[in-house]
């Protein structure tokens, strides 16, 4: 009787494992954020954003609006097919590097800076999703909630912090069934992180770059170490002169020629607003011109550079995915014997992976003209 008890004993234990690694296994898809059980194309799905909040969206997510540039950046490089409006204009100088199809998108404002959305005309488009990308605090949840109830549209907070946007795209790649495009920008996001930071250590303290990066009309407006705005600079290891208090929303703390001048940065980096708005080199060309800043030593050695901002800025404003190849340019202006980037070409392939557009070799020289 117990020679033949003791298979039965051994199967029964052999399947109750095999459960227990089943229901265990079941219980880790449970942690992933986008749930769709075993409803059918067209059922809701339950979402867990980046902010902890759970969010009902519709099974298939046809028409995408966003509710600040950052968001808009990232949705038409994943699925600009879906997009329904842009959330600034995108003025002709710039258009050229946007598909044909998708120029002329309606502009119809967003919630940002002080910015108000068009809400009667995006309610006619009614697009299945709003979302919002940028850091993950207390007011982006506050805005979310208040859009959502508003708006009567399911809104997702989606955290695209610089060493986040890879899971950031997993995360909307799967929220909207585009997993295998959105996978190939994470790697490529994520390969460009890990490279920079990891080249990052190798420079010593005292051999980092001082550097002032200069905002506002006259290039006296700036953003301190920890902002958001200074996220590029900060990341491949330069050293941010600014010695000022971070400031919320759109930055940029006003600070005297004096200041600067005291600071003697060893580069100027000038921020072209671009579509985002201002006449394009405007600080570049006040700098270069003015005889105030003559003394400094970035302009003794003509290390001002502009950043490139076509079609998006390469730095800063929106902070979304276009900081990616800046990461890759501020680097190599920086620290060119760390990291050994052949530019042209990581310029090239990052346009072509993100922004669906083949640079020429003269496109590529225009836009590093004063980079």
């Amino acid at each position: 009787m117990f020679k033949n008890e003791m298979p039965v004993r051994l199967t029964g234990l052999l399947f109750i494992l095999v459960m227990a690694a089943v229901l265990f296994a079941g219980c880790g898809k449970q942690q992933v954020s986008v749930s769709t059980g075993n409803t059918g194309a067209g059922e809701p799905r339950h979402v867990v954003d980046h902010a902890g909040r759970n969010v009902t969206v519709p099974g298939e997510i046809n028409k995408i609006f966003s509710i600040n540039p950052v968001g808009m950046i990232v949705m038409y490089t994943l699925a600009p097919e879906k997009l329904v409006a842009w959330n600034f204009t995108i003025t002709p100088e710039y258009r050229k590097f946007i598909l044909p199809q998708y120029r002329d998108l309606p502009d119809l404002g967003g919630w940002y800076a002080n910015k108000s959305c068009n809400t009667e005309e995006l309610l006619k488009i009614n697009p299945d999703l709003i979302v919002s990308f940028g850091l993950v605090d207390q007011t982006a949840i506050s805005l979310a909630d208040r859009i959502q109830q508003q708006m009567d549209i399911p809104v997702v907070i989606v955290n695209s912090e610089l060493n986040k946007l890879d899971r950031a795209y997993e995360f909307i790649g799967e929220l909207l069934g585009v997993q295998e495009r959105a996978g190939e920008l994470a790697t490529y996001c994520r390969r460009t992180v890990d490279d920079v930071a990891e080249k990052a250590k190798l420079i010593p303290e005292e051999e980092k770059v001082r550097v002032y990066y200069a905002e506002g009309n006259q290039g006296l407006e700036t953003d301190p170490r920890g902002s958001q705005h200074t996220e590029v600079l900060d990341f491949v290891g330069g050293l941010n002169v600014a010695d000022v208090a971070i400031k919320g929303g759109m930055g940029m703390t006003p600070v005297s020629l004096e200041q600067v001048l005291a600071w003697n940065p060893d580069v100027i980096l000038t921020a072209t607003m671009g579509p985002m708005g201002g006449e394009e080199g405007m600080v570049y060309n006040s700098i270069t011109t003015d005889p105030r800043w003559s003394t400094i030593k970035a302009v003794k050695d003509k290390r001002i550079y502009d950043i490139p901002d076509r079609p998006f800025n390469w730095f800063d404003r929106p902070p979304s995915v276009n900081r990616i190849i800046g990461v890759k340019w501020v680097a190599n202006l920086l620290y060119p014997d760390v990291y050994k980037y052949d530019l042209e070409t990581e310029v090239k392939n990052f346009f072509s992976h993100f922004y669906h557009y083949d640079l020429s070799d003269q496109e590529v020289r225009e836009l590093l003209a004063r980079s």
